[in-house]
């Protein structure tokens, strides 16, 4: 682990690389899970240079050992703000919870792009309470991988919602909120999904963030 006291990060992939995607755990598991784990292992296979780090409350969790809830939601914005902060031009996103808080800094801090592993569109069992408002206005590119039978957001509802034309899907035919399928490993089930992500990032490589690309416009994308 490289960084600061205040903010740790774990980095795969080779230092030199072309693409730099930095990632954010979700709600319930740390940095160093199972899948997280899995997807910065095979996105540094693939030439990605993967950043991980923990918000507050985790890092608190793995100090004590006691589980927490996660941090205020102002937390977590300017958690995001200070990792992307240390990678200036890298992509940002995460998985579950750490994507949806990427998304919501994505312009702002001119990421290149974003990746979203499982995003939570919305409560399960709570549809008509969607997490969306948002990303309609999203300028930065975007790649959303979904499980078709996602419980915080199936493609039947996504598909119903007015998102930005720059938000890509990858679909994971059913597919649960850990990208994974009943009766398959979910390594297996995770390929086709990472490199969805790994052709994603490619594309955008050498191009400007949409923070810059508006500058050069005369307009400030974050308005």
């Amino acid at each position: 682990m490289v960084g600061p006291p205040d903010l740790e990060f774990i980095e795969d992939g080779p230092p030199g690389a072309e693409i730099t995607l930095v990632l954010a755990h979700g709600a319930g598991a740390p940095m160093d899970s199972r899948f997280m784990n899995w997807w910065a292992t095979a996105l540094a296979e693939r030439e990605v240079r993967v950043v991980r780090f923990e918000f507050p409350y985790m890092r608190q969790r793995r100090q004590s050992g006691a589980k927490r809830p996660p941090d205020r939601e102002m937390v977590l914005l300017d958690t995001w703000r200070d990792a992307a902060g240390r990678w200036p031009g890298a992509a940002i996103g995460g998985k579950s919870m750490g994507g949806r808080i990427a998304s919501m800094v994505a312009d702002e801090v001119g990421a290149a792009a974003l990746v979203c592993l499982g995003y939570p569109f919305h409560a399960p069992g709570r549809p008509e309470k969607p997490r969306i408002a948002h990303l309609a206005a999203l300028a930065t590119p975007a790649l959303i991988v979904q499980g078709s039978d996602d419980p915080f957001g199936r493609r039947e509802e996504v598909s119903e919602y007015e998102l930005s034309e720059g938000i890509q899907f990858a679909w994971i035919e059913g597919g649960n909120h850990d990208l994974g399928r009943r009766g398959a490993a979910p390594e297996q089930v995770w390929l086709d999904g990472v490199d969805r992500v790994t052709e994603f990032l490619r594309g955008r490589a050498g191009r400007p963030s949409a923070r810059r690309a508006g500058r050069a416009l005369g307009r400030n994308v974050a308005d």
